[in-house]
This record gives structure tokens, C-alpha cells and sequence, in this order.
């Protein structure tokens, strides 16, 4: 504890004993930065800087009163500063400061966010980058804790992207790890903070967390021990930076995997879920179906977006509430009507734990308490909702408990209160005798004082008199210049005005000295009774936890079916089969800003891969992303965007959609590709919903078939997952004779006179065509590319050679695409002369097919040829026996490797 005599040298010596970039300490009325730190905010927040003299040197100086520090520390933590706090308190020489709390981004309670503030640590087992992580997850907002386990580090870096913490604290082995640690920042937007290394060790986690929850609980989780590491961690942390909010943390809840789909973070940026791929919040999935009133029910509703369940019981229970909301139209306007007057009692019971709720929080309390029984009387009348899952969601908290609350919480409060609570007027008459008292003493004084100047009037003949008070003269009587020389002798002059002058008197010096006791005894009663029900709502955190639960839930469900009424979406069947059917299904997003037009989809086991094939721009994207979000739907609970739907529940959603380069972290789009590709061959299962929107496109035509060919392959016979694999490469769509569960599937074009028009209907049966000149025509690519671009095509098709035009050669250049070699020929005459010619390969590297060397000396004709071996003839005859009219393009390269294997092996 400091207690320097200069301010600046009690500052800079209380800025040592913390580790936070930025101290402000109380002096007085006002929070003070000094130094560097009073720069640093004056730059940050565009505050004023004066200079501060201390022991003949001066320092910069900011400051903010006491009652607007929370806006400023919240902007410094936006800005990724730590914050520590200094408050002011009594000694017998004066005053000094100590250290409080420090604010970070994780341990920020004052948040205007909605959204859930999660701290989270993580923690790597013995086997280090290649084994068991643990995390754990706390929002000190809302007294939420959550622990899970994670087989490797792409799992838990999954985790910390669905979570989406503000501040993570690794684990002693993981701050080493510095691939780990560039990928959470990669991936979130969170802080790294280093904390006590101490504080991760497994025995005394254990111990920290067995005492905030207790040991039973704590045996009962089931999760390893990397992840009780982890939760004792941010229960030091918490305590630690002085929140004051481990009593509202009174539940501990295991997340575990084997529960939930498997989203990655891949998966979740492809679909949408809570923002765009440019970032933006509207036009994701979540905003797209949040019409929830509070913002509890927003939490939780984004909470199952992100974290779909595989419990069939919790699904039918979901749909089973959303079935009744969607068909009392009345009543759920009703409930929802009831619920816009909710406020967030998770983070209010959070504030009070703190010790920092005020009055006017704890009116919040008591309004939003009264809200259980009216939606409960409101579910209880209707026939449907009766039957169904929401009374017994009502019901789960302790109604009675609730109610006692709120009646205590009423004959308390007064119902304006002030915005401070140590001033009055908290309380309502009749809650303390002593305070009424009190009360009643200091309202007569008041009387006495209100009702003075009209005596003054009467009794001495004055005019122009007035009795008011301010800090420096305190109570006075005025009196007007003309007046003034008229007033009785006992009248004390105290100032001169320019139209009047100030007295006091003798009495009333002695009605200010009891008004001012009455206040300062009123202000400390009226603390001390504030102070004892504010910790009785704090020791009742669990209960306002539960009731805000259960008014999240009502929410949640009243929102999905708000949009699945005005959208007519339809409650689809689930089950633990393998047959997935949509029926005239729709994308949930699109169909808000277009006239979507609707499509089938209908797997099982016999059919359970599609290769989706169709132009460049005609759906099928959406399309596959469709089935995707309406799985995801399904498995929320949620009613789905289709005519009718059966959905067999699924482990895990894979999505390869597009890719961008990463050069800052060294790759490319083909490398994030297969990448992406790797994690989908080896996390799927046959559970799994698997969506690839092209694959091999960012290498080589061969080297592109050629993983296309082989990743379908092994999807469909060794992984077996439900598949739609969009792509361009029409040669795939013969895999659908030789592999059973392989099927074709096409959008439609209508193509007349030179024009294309996209049908967006998806029929069986492949295509051949991707009109890619169309999609350029459409995108304004310049006329005289279009044309040439039909040009080569149609030449292309018909096996032409093309005439290569402006190069530096005065001569045309021609070209034509040779199979046997794989390679395009070029020449420098016409076409068929042989002369100046080039292989140039596929792979985009050029060989010349005579070196200048090589074609020195020797004469044309095949006399200058060597004769071939027995080996090699038979390669050639089988090649000229090679019917390239009905041969697959597929066959074709892979024949044409097989003679190159037969040539390699004659060497």
C-alpha cells in the first residue's frame, strides 16, 4: 500500500507494482493519468493534457470525473490497452491510494456489447502440439463457465473461433508455440495476456476450482485435466484483476464435442453463420433469423447457431415449442410483447456480485422478475402452448423464490431513484423506521428553510428576499439593493452583488448545521440499508441466472418461430438414419433479397454422393450451401426454409468453399485449398454432411483432375460422408458408372440463338457445358476478348490448331493441344509445316521438342531416325490402336500414363 506525499511520485510509484500499459488513480473528484500514461490517453481519447508540478518538475496530467470513467476505460480496452485502477481512501494524515482492480478485455464489466464477453485460457497436455488441449471459457458479464477438452489444436482453435473470446490466456507450454498462438490471432479478435504460470498448475487448479464450484461438481464434469488447468487459471485471473464477480459464477457446465456438430472455423466463415465473408454482421445467417427482444435471447440464439446439438430429445423439444409459438400467433405476440420489457439478469446479477448494480439496476431486477409470471399466465391460457415444452421452461426457476424477491425489491426502491447511491433518495418510506425518521427530521428543517423568506417578509416589511444555498456560502437569505439597508440588526452580511446583497443569521447558521447532519446521517443510513439489499440480490445470482435462462429460452424459440411463421418454413422430420430429402428447399439468406427459386436434394444410402455440375454463375454454390444451412437448421431445432424436409442427424459439417492467398503467412490459394481439403479427409465421417465447391482448380489441369478424382474416390470408399461436390471438371461425372453411390446432379441452362439463361433448377444428370464466355460477356470483359475467347473454344472443340496472334515473330503462330505428350504444339508457318515447332506443357513450363543442338548436322526425313526396340513398338502400336472418339478424357491420361510407366521401365 502506497502513501507517497506527492501525487505524481504516489502515481509512478503505484504504476510499478502492476504489469498494465495504463494506470488512472483517484485524486478528489477525478480519476488522474500522469507521464506517459496521461500522452497516451490524450492521444487515445482526445483528452486535454495540462502539466503537473511536482518537486520542480512538471508532468503531463489528464483526467475524467469519477462518475465518466467506465465509457473511457471501455475505450481503452477496445483499444487493447490494460487498465489498472487506483481509488482513493482515508488515512489519518490525509488520504492515499491502492490498487483495486484492473480492467482488461476480458474482465470488462461495464459493456454496452450484447454479445458475450468471453475470457478464456487454454492449455496444452503432455504431448504437447500433438495432444490433449483443455480450455475454459467465462463471461464475467453473466457468471457463465464453461470447460471443454479438444483432441488436438486445430479442435481447440476450433473452439476458441466458435466462442469468440476478447481476451485468452495461454497455457505455460502454449506460449512457447508460437504457430498456436499466430493462428489465434488469426482467428479471433482476442487479446494475449500472460498470466501466473502458478496458476495453471494441475493441483492447485484443481483446488481453486473444487472451491469455487464444489468438488462433487467438479468430479462430475468428466473433462481431463488440461482443461481443469484451464478454468482455474481464469478463476485466478478473475480474482486476481479485482472484478469481484466470482460469487455470480456459480455454475460450471462441461462442453462437450460428442454432443454438438463439428463446425470449424472454415465451415462457419463459409455458411455465414454470424457474418459475411466481408465482415458484415447483416446478411449472415444469425441476423437474417434473430428477431429476439432481448439481448439474452440474441446470446443464446447465436449460441445455437454456432454450437448445433446431436441429441434428438433437445431437438424435438426445441421444434416442439417453436410448433406451438408458430401456431398461436396471438399468444406469441403476446409473450414477446411481455418480453421486450426484459432486461439482462445474468449481467445484472454480475453487477451486483461486483458491488457495482445501482438503485436503478436493481429496479431493472425487480421489473424483469415480474415479467416470469405474465409470460407464464400467458402459456398457461393458451391450449397449445400449455401442452407444449414452454411451461415447463417457466417453471424451471424457483417461482417462489423469484416472487419473494421481486416483493422484497418493491417495498424497498423508490421508483425514481438517483443515479448515484450514496446521495438519498434510494429507499421508499416505510422500508426502515430509523430512516423514516431521519427522513421526517430533515423534512421539517426543510419546511423551516422553504418557508423562511416569507416570514422574513411579513415579520420585518422586506421585499425582494430570497433563502437558497450553495457550496460556498452555504444557506442565505438575499436581498435586493433597495431592501438591503432595512434589514433588522441580527441579519450578518456575508457578500455583496451587484443587485443585492447576502445575509445570514444565527438561526439559520443552526438549521443549515442540522440539515446538513440530517443529510450526511440520511446518505449513510440509506447506503448501509442499499448496500445489505444489493448483497442479498448478489447472494441470489443463481436464481436471477435461472430466470434470465429461462426468459432467454422463450426468446430464442419465439424468434425462430416469428420468421419460420412470416417465411413458411416447415418443421422437419429428424431422424438417426441415413436419408436426407428436401423438398423444394431454399437458401435461408437469399431468399430474403430475391425470388429464389427452389430445389430438391435427396441422399441416402445408395445415394449419397453428388457431383453437382452446371455453369459458372447458375446456383450451384448456393445450392450446396442451401442444404448445408438447412441441415445446420435442422440440428438447431429450428423449422427449415422448404416445402418438407427429412433430415437424418449429422456429426459434423465440412465445407471447402473459394479461397483467398494468405502471402502474409505464406500461402497460397492453392495451398489454403488443400489445407482445407486435408481436414475435411480427415475429420469426416460417415456421419458427416461434407460440401466442396471445387477442388484442384488452383494447380495444373492433370494435377487438378487428378486430386479431384482421387478425393472422391476416398470420400465415397473410405470415408462414406453424405457429399456434393460442385465442380468444372465435366470428366467426373463418369464416376457415376463405376462407383455405386455416386450420383449426377446439374443446374439447368437455357441456351438459344448465342444466349444463355440460368434456370437455377437443379435436375439429374451431368452437363458438359460451363459457358465461362457467357459469365465474362456478363461481367463486361471487353468484346474483342469475348469474341476471340469463342473463337479458340469452338477450335479448341474441333481440334483445330489456333493461330496465336501478336507475337514478336512477323510469321503466325499456330498451336494445337498434342495428347500424347500433353503438351500444346507450336509453329512458326502454316499450319501442318512442321517448321520452328515447340512443346510447350500443360503445367505452364515450355520444352523445346528439337534443340538447336540437337538438330545440328542431322537430315530431315526418317532415315536420320534410330530404329526403335521391341518395347517401344508395342507402346506405339498400342497407342495407334488408342480410339480417342470413344475414350474418356480421364482413360485417356490415365492410358497415356500407363505407356509413359511402360516406356520409363523399357530404360
Amino acid at each position: 500500500m502506497t502513501q507517497a506525499t506527492g501525487i505524481v511520485g504516489e502515481f509512478l510509484s503505484l504504476k510499478e507494482e502492476t504489469d498494465a500499459e495504463l494506470l488512472t488513480m483517484q485524486c478528489g473528484d477525478f480519476y488522474e493519468f500522469f507521464g506517459e500514461d496521461a500522452e497516451t490517453v490524450g492521444e487515445e481519447l482526445d483528452l486535454k493534457v495540462s502539466q503537473k508540478s511536482s518537486h520542480g518538475s512538471s508532468y503531463p496530467m489528464a483526467g475524467v470525473p469519477i462518475n465518466d470513467l467506465t465509457p473511457y476505460l471501455k475505450a481503452l480496452v477496445e483499444r487493447g490497452y490494460r487498465v489498472a485502477v487506483a481509488d482513493q481512501y482515508e488515512t489519518d494524515d490525509g488520504h492515499a491510494r491502492e490498487i483495486v482492480r484492473v480492467v482488461t478485455p476480458g474482465t470488462l464489466l461495464e459493456t454496452s456489447d450484447a454479445d458475450a464477453q468471453y475470457l478464456a485460457a487454454v492449455v496444452a497436455g503432455d504431448g504437447g502440439s500433438d495432444g490433449e488441449y483443455g480450455l475454459a471459457f467465462a463471461d464475467i458479464t453473466t457468471g457463465r463457465f464453461l470447460v471443454a477438452d479438444a483432441e488436438d489444436g486445430d479442435e481447440a482453435l476450433t473452439e476458441l473461433y466458435r466462442f469468440s473470446p476478447v481476451e485468452v490466456l495461454p497455457g505455460p507450454e502454449i506460449r512457447t508455440d508460437d504457430d498456436f498462438l499466430h493462428l489465434v490471432r488469426e482467428r479471433t479478435d482476442a487479446a494475449l495476456t500472460l498470466h501466473d504460470t502458478e496458476s495453471f498448475a494441475p493441483k492447485r487448479a484443481d483446488h481453486a476450482v473444487g472451491d469455487q464450484f464444489g468438488r462433487e461438481t467438479v468430479d462430475r464434469l468428466g473433462v481431463a485435466p488440461p482443461a481443469i488447468a484451464a478454468a482455474g487459471a481464469v478463476l485466478s485471473y478473475v480474482e486476481e484483476t479485482g472484478t469481484g464477480v466470482l460469487a455470480s459464477m456459480t455454475r460450471i457446465q462441461a462442453h462437450h464435442g460428442d454432443d454438438h456438430v463439428t463446425l470449424d472455423a472454415t465451415t462457419q466463415r463459409n455458411l455465414e453463420l454470424t457474418e459475411t465473408m466481408h465482415g458484415d454482421s447483416d446478411g449472415s445467417l444469425f441476423s437474417t433469423i434473430d428477431h429476439t427482444e432481448t439481448s439474452a435471447g440474441g446470446r443464446l440464439l447465436k449460441e445455437w447457431l454456432q454450437r448445433p446439438r446431436r441429441s434428438l430429445s433437445v431437438l424435438e423439444e426445441r421444434q416442439e415449442g417453436i410448433a406451438a409459438l408458430s401456431s398461436a400467433a396471438l399468444a406469441r405476440e403476446e409473450l414477446r410483447e411481455t418480453l421486450s420489457g426484459a432486461y439482462d439478469l445474468a449481467r445484472l446479477a454480475s453487477r451486483a456480485t461486483h458491488g457495482s448494480a445501482d438503485a436503478r439496476d436493481l429496479l431493472a431486477v425487480r421489473d424483469t422478475l415480474a415479467l416470469l409470471p405474465a409470460l407464464a399466465e400467458t402459456i398457461s391460457s393458451n391450449p397449445e402452448l400449455a401442452d407444449s415444452p414452454l411451461s415447463e421452461i417457466v417453471d424451471r426457476p424457483d417461482r417462489e423464490a423469484a416472487s419473494d424477491l421481486h416483493d422484497e425489491l418493491a417495498e424497498a426502491l423508490a421508483e425514481d431513484p438517483p443515479s448515484t447511491v450514496t446521495q438519498g433518495g434510494l429507499l421508499q418510506r416505510g422500508y426502515d423506521d430509523e430512516l423514516d425518521d431521519v427522513i421526517d427530521s430533515h423534512e421539517e428543517v426543510q419546511r423551516w428553510l422553504d418557508s423562511l423568506a416569507d416570514r422574513e417578509k411579513r415579520k420585518h416589511g422586506l421585499s425582494h428576499v430570497t433563502v437558497d444555498r450553495n457550496k460556498t456560502d452555504g444557506y442565505y437569505v438575499q436581498v435586493g439593493k433597495s431592501a438591503a439597508d432595512g434589514v433588522p440588526d441580527h441579519y450578518e452580511e456575508i457578500k455583496t452583488l451587484k443587485n443585492s446583497k447576502r445575509f445570514t443569521t444565527e438561526a439559520l447558521e443552526e438549521k443549515e448545521r442540522e440539515v446538513l447532519r440530517l443529510e450526511e446521517k440520511r446518505g449513510d443510513l440509506e447506503y448501509e440499508l442499499f448496500e445489505e439489499l444489493r448483497d442479498r440480490v448478489a447472494d441470489r445470482a443463481e436464481l436471477l441466472q435461472d430466470v434470465g435462462r429461462a426468459l432467454a429460452t422463450v426468446d430464442a424459440l419465439s424468434s425462430l418461430a416469428t420468421h419460420a411463421a412470416e417465411n413458411g418454413w416447415v418443421q422437419p422430420a429428424l431422424h438417426r438414419g441415413n436419408e436426407l430429402v428436401i423438398d423444394q428447399g431454399r437458401h435461408p439468406v437469399v431468399e430474403q433479397t430475391t425470388e429464389f427459386v427452389p430445389n430438391d436434394v435427396r441422399m441416402d444410402r445408395e445415394r449419397g454422393f453428388l457431383v453437382v455440375t452446371g455453369p459458372n454463375m447458375s446456383g450451384k454454390s448456393t445450392y450446396m450451401r442451401q442444404v448445408a444451412c438447412i441441415v445446420l437448421l435442422a440440428q438447431v431445432g429450428s423449422f427449415v426454409p422448404a416445402r418438407e424436409a427429412r433430415i437424418s442427424l449429422v456429426d459434423g459439417i465440412f465445407t471447402r468453399v473459394g479461397a483467398l492467398d494468405e502471402l502474409a503467412q505464406g500461402r497460397s490459394t492453392f495451398m489454403v485449398e488443400m489445407s482445407e481439403l486435408s481436414n475435411i479427409l480427415h475429420t469426416a465421417t460417415e456421419e458427416s454432411l461434407v460440401i466442396l465447391d471445387e477442388v484442384g482448380r488452383g494447380t495444373a489441369t492433370y494435377d487438378g483432375i487428378s486430386i479431384a478424382w482421387s478425393a472422391t474416390e476416398y470420400l465415397h470408399n473410405e470415408i462414406q460422408a453424405k457429399t456434393l461436390f460442385a465442380t468444372h471438371y465435366h470428366e467426373l461425372t463418369g464416376l457415376a458408372d463405376n462407383l455405386p453411390r455416386v450420383a449426377n446432379v446439374h443446374v439447368a441452362a437455357d441456351e438459344r440463338d448465342g444466349d444463355v439463361t440460368f434456370l437455377r433448377t437443379v435436375r439429374d444428370g451431368p452437363t458438359d457445358r460451363s459457358y465461362g464466355i457467357h459469365v465474362a460477356d456478363l461481367a463486361g470483359v471487353p468484346q474483342p476478348v469475348v469474341d476471340r475467347s469463342r473463337d479458340v473454344l469452338e477450335r479448341l472443340r474441333e481440334e483445330k490448331a489456333i493461330e496465336a496472334k501478336g507475337g514478336s515473330s512477323s510469321e503466325p503462330v499456330q498451336a494445337v493441344f498434342d495428347l500424347s505428350s500433353g503438351t500444346m504444339q507450336t509453329g512458326t508457318g502454316t499450319a501442318g509445316d512442321g517448321a520452328g515447332s515447340e512443346a510447350v506443357t500443360t503445367d505452364g513450363g515450355g520444352s523445346t521438342a528439337e534443340s538447336e543442338a540437337e538438330g545440328k548436322g542431322e537430315a530431315a526425313g526418317e532415315e536420320s531416325a534410330p530404329a526403335l526396340d521391341p518395347a517401344s513398338e508395342a507402346v506405339l502400336e498400342d497407342l495407334e490402336d488408342l480410339d480417342i472418339n470413344t475414350t474418356s478424357p480421364i482413360e485417356l491420361v490415365t492410358k497415356v500414363q500407363q505407356l509413359q510407366d511402360r516406356l520409363d521401365e523399357r530404360e
